[in-house]
């Protein structure tokens, strides 16, 4: 690169024509100088120069076209850039060509991923499941919890609904293309209202919680502030933990306790029924400002009329969790939380037979009784019920966000059967099989809480028998029968839980009568057997009695009967 002719002082000014290829050269301009000193344009080389063969410039210009020049000034210098193109040949000119996938291939892509059969997608996955479908047809299943829902409602929670955002409420949604998902919502709050014989003009429904924590978590939400009081059944007497729940030691254990000031009220505990003297009696000391009605292991009636006496005496807010029994309140089998309760949450599966997941119903329009307080910070005591707009946004947007709307659809299928004589039929007959395993197990000298039901499940004190809820839980898990360890009023608690609850609906729905369910007492009172042997021999000492319990003949035996019993009663939304 020659720069004996270069001027210092010239004035740089920058100007862009074109660009080229890989070698870079730059020209000084001298046409701002002064014409009588004339400076020639010298190319200024910024790449060393290969002695490739590659052609030069001549006049400024290349003698081929495999180059290409760009001009740039700088403050009046020209500067050439050039770049070299690649002459080299392509090895393989069908590489470039077929680098990006063709529309075709793209979109065939999508169908590659999108419409593969779970098998083929995710044969593991798909291994486990037909594991656990096999295990509920081959168990018996008595948690009182738990329900099979028909296969139209599993329809539509595997559909093509769950692709939808929808927050918000119908008519009022964030997103647009809500149109059908309206449709589907207030279709579901149509027949909610009727299957539990509601009028529109004095009650309003969100479905769209996803369980009944949430749901009564939403009520709290929308009608308390931070530490305002609530009083609802003691869990070991037979409450849920979303209504307040400490341990003994004090901790806080459910959200609603730890957000909220909470205290319970108890069992009689020479009859295992509510007393309700003592809680009116603490009710007036305490003034929660809501009062909660319901539970998830209380085999007897509910006297809401009494609840509403103290709940205005005192007050407060009346509230039902009638997720336990929300099945046979709609077919009319037992009181009905709705002629008293001002708010009447549940779930949707449980005794309903529906999909998982809450419901919140609540008054609206004009008071039909003088309601003892004052909801919130608006102090409105006027003649109007305000639940409506609190709880809707304590829904959403304050603790959920986009509803499950496979789950809405699911719910609104399930609410159109349970409007239907034959879902009455049905609770009749779940009620009619408690009785009967009741009565099976009274007369093999078990001994029930309260002495028997007047609803789905029944609660077994195991302490008579020397026997752990626990251990025994897990003797019958291991005999493919499954129910559920449960504190026994008088106890500290569900530490170590000296019962168990057990539920009628799961096996009503695959069709067993009374005579099946005098079989599955003979089934339960033999696995007492069982572990009442175990923890002679190994002590209750989970890790020791469990030591147990491997490869032991009668749980093999027991088993075999009951997979044998099981197998004969039709699993609802399995195919045949």
């Amino acid at each position: 690169m020659d720069l004996s002719q270069a001027q210092s002082g010239l004035p740089l000014g920058f100007a862009k024509n074109s660009i080229a290829d890989d070698s870079i050269s730059l020209q000084i301009d001298t046409s701002f100088r002064c014409s009588s000193n004339p400076v020639r344009s010298v190319p200024l080389q910024l790449f060393e120069e290969k002695d490739d063969g590659a052609p030069r410039l001549e006049n400024g210009k290349h003698k081929d076209h495999n180059y290409e020049d760009e001009e740039i000034r700088i403050l009046g210098r020209s500067m050439c850039v050039k770049r070299q193109r690649d002459t080299k040949p392509v090895s393989n000119p069908c590489k470039l060509l077929c680098s990006e996938p063709s529309f075709d291939q793209r979109r065939a892509a999508v169908r590659s991923w999108g419409n593969q059969p779970l098998k083929e997608a995710d044969p593991e996955l798909n291994e486990i499941m037909n594991k656990e479908k096999q295990r509920q047809f081959l168990g018996i299943e008595l948690i009182a919890s738990e329900n099979f829902v028909c296969r139209a409602a599993m329809e539509a929670l595997g559909s093509h609904l769950t692709n939808k955002y929808s927050e918000g409420m119908p008519g009022a949604r964030y997103y647009t293309g809500n149109h059908f998902i309206d449709q589907i919502e207030t279709l579901c709050h149509e027949r909610a209202l009727t299957a539990f014989n509601l009028d529109s003009e004095k009650w309003g429904v969100n479905v769209q919680p996803y369980s009944c924590t949430s749901a009564n978590f939403a009520v709290y939400t929308g009608l308390l502030l931070p530490g305002d009081r609530i009083m609802g059944l003691d869990p070991p007497s037979g409450g849920h933990m979303s209504h307040g729940w400490h341990m003994p030691g004090g901790k806080k254990v459910s959200a609603a306790s730890i957000f909220f000031e909470s205290f319970p009220y108890k069992l009689n505990p020479q009859t295992g029924y509510i007393d309700y003297d003592k809680l009116e009696e603490k009710a007036l000391d305490y003034r929660p400002k809501i009062l909660i009605c319901g539970g998830s292991s209380y085999p007897r009636e509910w006297d809401y009329a009494r609840f509403r006496q103290i709940a205005d005496r005192c007050g407060a807010v009346l509230m039902c969790d009638m997720a336990q029994i929300s099945g046979l309140v709609a077919a009319k089998e037992c009181s009905s939380p709705f002629d008293y309760c001002d708010i009447v949450t549940s779930t949707t599966h449980k005794s309903l037979r529906g999909p998982r997941g809450g419901i919140i119903f609540y008054r609206r329009g004009a008071k039909s009784r003088k309601q003892g307080m004052c909801l919130g910070n608006s102090g409105d005591c006027s003649g109007q019920y305000d639940f409506e707009e609190k709880i809707n946004f304590a829904v959403f947007p304050s603790l959920q966000g986009g509803p499950h709307n496979n789950h809405i659809a699911a719910l609104a299928i399930t609410l159109k059967q349970v409007a239907t004589p034959e879902y009455k039929a049905y609770m009749q007959q779940v009620k009619k099989n408690a009785q009967a395993l009741a009565s099976a197990l009274l007369r093999r000298k078990c001994k029930l809480v309260t002495g028997g039901t007047d609803n789905h499940l029944l609660l077994w004190d195991l302490t008579t028998l020397g026997l752990t809820g626990k251990c025994y839980e897990k003797v019958c898990e291991m005999c493919h029968i499954t129910l559920n360890k449960t504190a026994i009023f008088g106890e500290n608690g569900a530490i170590s839980p000296g019962g168990v609850r057990i539920g009628t609906p799961a096996m009503t729905s695959r069709g067993c009568l009374e005579s099946d369910f005098e079989t599955m007492a003979d089934f339960l009172y033999r696995a007492a057997q069982i572990t009442s042997a175990v923890q002679r021999d190994h002590g209750k000492l989970q890790k020791e009695f469990l030591k147990g319990l491997q490869n032991n003949k009668d749980i093999i035996d027991l088993r075999n009967r009951v997979e044998a019993f099981a197998a004969q009663f039709a699993m609802p939304g399995f195919d045949d």
